[in-house]
């Protein structure tokens, strides 16, 4: 920005007081020997050099970080009186703020003012970069919520389901506070059986943290406490750490009973909400939460009896349905009808195999009528009863050839009505009975 702003007139003197020990530009100038504008500034700059480094406070108006550059431009602005300046600082610088700084926040800057004399410019060059009052305590969060996100105890993997019907609800809270009347009050409204064992502590101050420990491990003994609440009203952000402090997150971590965690209002986000099984924006969600509606339930379970009636008569319907269909085949009417046909087809297949079995037979018996025709035509008994006769030697072998007997053999003839002996007469070839 151009360093022709008009200096604050009631700002304590210190700055004035700096102001008067500076020394002054000893040049002689006159409408008639005026001096150049390049040789102002560079008196103006190296005034300014022998300014020292000084702590300044602002908010940020405008944040500028270039990807890849190593430098970061920053516009302080005082809401007081309109004032603004810019400040250039370098990459590291910045980084270690970067996570709770941003354009809106209020700083606190050590810095040395610098003059960028082409263009007649002050800016502040910052080496160090701190956040004012909630910034510095968001920055410890900040840091201690990386550190315990590292240790996995915010991963979705560890937390725990809510029984759907609690019979006990642990609650922790303040003494007569708005947050425990939320939670009973809308709790019994919504189920008026529901039970709750309550534990009240200190919720803001030095002895907030080790109670609230206190409350939940008792709470998380007791074998008959379904879930854990600890609840909080709205309040400033240092009202609020208790519930980002180290020893608190681990023990709710700890716990083997599920936790919901209802701090504060929407926009609050204690650490205890990370390491929390269940995140409520109020103590009144955290009861609708946890708790079911009665009314709800009984309309679910009146729509689940409907479901079910009308599931039930679909099917009586169907299987109705099928029966009469059943009833109407004609295998139940006259079922009977089954062993007619069978029986006809039965006789039908019996009257068929007769007529095939005496035609087999018939036939058979004609071959064989033809066959004992054949053998007896061409039997050797057939043949003598036609006037032949069989010559057989002694041993019974039969004569085919007049070479086969001798002179004087007596041989026996066979003919149809019996046989005869005979004698080979000793002329070749003849014959004759025996003497």
């Amino acid at each position: 920005m151009r360093s022709g702003a008009r200096p604050r007139p009631a700002r304590p003197p210190p700055l004035s007081v700096a102001a008067a020990s500076l020394p002054r530009m000893a040049v002689s100038t006159s409408p008639e020997t005026p001096i150049p504008v390049g040789e102002v500034s560079r008196l103006i700059g190296g005034w300014i050099d022998r300014l020292g480094a000084v702590w300044v406070e602002g908010q940020i108006t405008q944040l500028s970080r270039r990807p890849g550059a190593g430098v970061v431009f920053l516009t302080l602005r005082d809401p007081s009186y309109d004032i603004s300046v810019s400040v250039t600082c370098y990459r590291q610088v910045f980084d270690k703020v970067a996570d709770v700084v941003s354009e809106g926040a209020r700083v606190v800057v050590h810095a040395k003012p610098e003059w960028y004399a082409p263009r007649g410019q002050l800016s502040l060059r910052a080496a160090e970069i701190k956040p004012v009052g909630v910034g510095e305590l968001l920055a410890r969060l900040e840091q201690l919520k990386k550190s315990l996100a590292a240790e996995g105890l915010f991963a979705a993997d560890r937390k725990k389901p809510l029984p759907f019907l609690p019979q006990l609800i642990g609650l922790v809270c303040g003494r007569a506070s708005a947050a425990e009347r939320d939670v009973l009050e809308n709790a019994r409204h919504r189920w008026p059986a529901v039970r709750f064992a309550v534990r009240n502590v200190p919720v803001q101050g030095v002895h907030a943290v080790p109670q609230v420990i206190g409350a939940v491990q008792e709470l998380d003994a007791l074998p008959e406490v379904d879930v854990i609440i600890v609840a909080r009203g709205g309040g400033s952000v240092e009202d609020l750490l208790p519930f980002s402090d180290e020893q608190l997150i681990r023990a709710v971590g700890a716990a083997v009973t599920p936790v919901v965690s209802a701090i504060g209002h929407e926009p609050d986000t204690p650490l205890l909400d990370l390491v929390a099984d269940l995140r409520a924006s109020t103590p009144t969600d955290a009861a609708k939460k946890v708790v079911p509606d009665v009314g709800e339930e009984l309309a679910r379970i009146g729509q689940l009896r409907e479901r079910a009636r009308r599931a039930i008569d679909g099917f009586v319907q169907r299987e109705e349905r099928g029966l009469a269909a059943a009833l109407q085949r004609p295998c139940i009417q006259r079922p009977q009808r089954m062993v007619e046909d069978r029986e006809e087809q039965v006789t039908a297949l019996l009257a068929r195999g007769r007529r095939t079995l005496g035609h087999l037979l018939d036939r058979a018996d004609s071959e064989l009528t033809h066959t004992l025709a054949r053998v007896v035509a061409l039997s050797p008994k057939a043949t003598l009863e036609r006037g032949y006769a069989v010559l057989q030697k002694p041993d019974g072998a039969a004569v085919r050839s007049p070479a086969e007997v001798g002179a004087d053999e007596e041989l026996r003839a066979r003919v149809a009505e019996g046989e005869f002996r005979v004698r080979v007469d000793g002329t070749p070839g003849a014959v004759a009975p025996p003497a």
